[in-house]
């Protein structure tokens, strides 16, 4: 029987302000996450929370809940998305497409139609409509409001690190 010496691990951690990488090359698997895509999470579980409200209810029969309930499922597709791309760090692997400007297109367009969705939701609900579903469309206009507030301070970091990434 032949025994060889065990093979030495190599052991590499990388911090920096914006990811965190651990690598294992013995066992060739990788953790690695960036930190910095989860200030959407707030707005992800707050846009979860509107179109849920507003899915509880016959929000098809009103084009102006159809239109709030589009938005909110859209980015919160969209921001699922791009928290996996950013969580497994595949942006990474596709240097050609310019992430920053991305993320700045991305949460500015949220931020305009989360806006108008917010103020079409809050126009939209009153008790003469629909009694019934008045609660959840009030709590939905409410939230719809906080997760507009929230892209908009994702635009605003955006912004920063796009002008940052384009002045160097």
């Amino acid at each position: 029987m032949h025994s060889h010496p065990p093979r030495p691990r190599s052991h590499t951690v990388t911090t920096t302000s914006s990811s965190f990488t651990a690598n294992l090359s013995a066992s060739s698997s990788t953790l690695a996450y960036d930190r910095e895509f989860l200030r959407t999470l707030p707005a992800q579980v707050l846009g979860l929370l509107v179109w849920t409200l507003i899915a509880g209810t016959e929000y098809f029969l009103y084009p102006a809940f159809g239109w709030v309930m589009f938005v909110a499922v859209f980015y919160w597709v969209l921001t699922v998305f791009f928290l996996i791309i950013y969580m497994t760090m595949t942006y990474t692997r596709i240097p050609q497409v310019p992430w920053t400007t991305v993320g700045l297109c991305f949460n500015g367009s949220a931020f305009i139609l989360y806006l108008i969705a917010a103020i079409v939701d809050a126009s939209s609900v009153t008790k003469e409509l629909d009694s019934h579903n008045y609660n959840s469309w009030a709590a939905s206009s409410f939230f719809a409001f906080v997760v507009t507030s929230c892209y908009a301070g994702n635009t605003y970091f955006s912004f920063i690190s796009w002008r940052s990434r384009t002045l160097q």
